[in-house]
């Protein structure tokens, strides 16, 4: 198995739900094989997706989500069981264990309307997930989020000391987080904190990618006179702004709307594509391959 993905907070009402996650070369029978393959261990296939690049010589992505009696017991070997499929098919694939709710961190700055976004989600039920503790470099919104109950750390990051920075975060993140959102967090991740959560760090950027790469988007967005402004959710690679795209969405703007104009218009999509593509996140739903993503929605 080559991906694994950590789980947190049991939920007894998906105690025995289970989703299996699969990319590999496209070939015949792969589909066939993997329900046989559940059939034969007594599981019931609840849904299953399937999309394929190119059926000559392409890649194959497969979202399987299937119920299997009491599953905390036999995943182990439906794991080892699989493997030898896994072999033949050359697949990259995990299973994940439906009953437990993925952890996230949220990282943020000043501006809250994606965090707000996300903890309202979270606090309606419409976010399957557990808020772990969000990091901040600034003390701003400490007491609104310690409301919640959840932790907030403040770790403030300079030029000089983004490296201890770093190391903190990492220290008070601990060793049971799924995935990271920077949720307007407006800070360089370096690449050896990515290497610690490689497609586990989801961004917001403030436009449509490729379009207005880095600082002051909507500036240069009023610069160009646009007609429509975006956000982007992504995955944090290496490349500023240039990880793998998860979600993106757009709104109409005129000659009339200046900068503040923009940015107040381009907080609520913000916000909408940062939650989408947490939610699908923390539901399977997304498949990476190379600098794109899958995504069964």
């Amino acid at each position: 198995m080559d991906i694994h993905t950590k789980h947190t907070q049991v939920r007894p009402a998906h105690i025995d739900r289970a989703r299996m996650l699969i990319s590999c070369p496209d070939a015949p029978g792969i589909v066939a094989t993997v329900s046989k393959f559940l059939f034969d261990h007594g599981a019931n296939i609840i849904q299953s997706d399937q999309y394929s690049m190119n059926p000559d010589g392409g890649m194959f992505f497969m979202r399987v989500e299937f119920d299997l009696p009491q599953l905390s017991s036999r995943l182990p070997k439906l794991e080892s069981d699989f493997g030898s499929i896994a072999e033949q098919f050359q697949m990259e694939w995990y299973i994940s264990d439906v009953s437990r709710r993925k952890k996230l961190a949220i990282f943020v700055s000043k501006e809250d309307h994606c965090l707000v976004e996300l903890l309202w989600q979270w606090q309606a039920g419409d976010l399957d997930a557990e808020i772990g503790l969000v990091v901040s470099n600034h003390p701003d919104m400490k007491d609104y989020v310690e409301s919640f109950g959840i932790p907030y750390h403040h770790i403030p990051v300079t030029p000089d000391t983004k490296k201890e920075a770093e190391e903190r975060q990492l220290e008070v993140i601990g060793e049971d987080i799924d995935v990271i959102i920077l949720a307007r967090y407006m800070q360089i991740i370096s690449p050896t904190f990515i290497e610690h959560y490689r497609n586990r760090i989801i961004n917001i950027h403030h436009s449509f990618l490729p379009a207005f790469v880095g600082g002051k988007p909507y500036a240069q967005a009023y610069g160009r006179g646009v007609k429509l402004i975006g956000a982007t959710a992504h995955y944090v690679t290496e490349e500023l702004d240039g990880g793998p795209i998860i979600e993106q969405d757009v709104e109409r703007v005129s000659h009339r709307d200046d900068v503040p104009e923009l940015k107040r218009i381009g907080r609520t999509i913000e916000r909408v594509v940062l939650a989408r593509a947490v939610k699908w996140h923390v539901e399977d739903r997304i498949l990476v391959h190379e600098n794109k993503t899958v995504v069964f929605n």
